[in-house]
């Protein structure tokens, strides 16, 4: 099981931060269309895996919260990825539908998470201005 990067408590919430740049975001991009089959599988396949971990990575978060009895606090899924604005927005709907974000049926009482967001740099720092952010140069750690 893995969690996400950061878990911030707030007084009324709970964030789920994961942080993720990657050296080809190319790859992920199953929006332009390639005349080479397999590149586009390939890319599908990216998408795939990127949804599924980012998913995973949010429920195995949950289950380590749930065990500590955290989970009194709605919970934001805050995902920082290095896509464009509109390969973010097919991850964004894709995560939403995955988590689940709300409650999907009438069994549930309560919900996973309040919401989940996905965004680039530029976003992140124009939607949470109060907590800029900035990428560290390759070796800076």
């Amino acid at each position: 099981m893995k969690a996400v990067d950061i878990v911030v408590e707030l007084e009324t919430a709970y964030l789920f931060i994961e942080i993720k740049n990657f050296d080809d975001p190319s790859a992920f991009d199953t929006r332009v269309f390639e005349d080479d089959d397999e590149t586009m599988k390939q890319k599908r396949d990216h998408f795939k895996w990127l949804k599924n971990y980012l998913k995973y990575k949010f429920r195995d978060s949950y289950l380590y919260r749930h065990a500590e009895q955290k989970t009194d606090k709605p919970i934001h899924y805050l995902c920082l990825l290095n896509l464009d604005n509109a390969m973010n927005t097919v991850m964004w709907k894709a995560l939403n539908r995955e988590i689940p974000i709300g409650i999907p049926s009438s069994r549930w009482l309560r919900k996973l998470a309040e919401s989940c967001q996905v965004v680039n740099l530029e976003r992140w720092n124009h939607n949470f201005p109060k907590w800029p952010a900035v990428y560290a140069a390759k070796g800076a750690e």
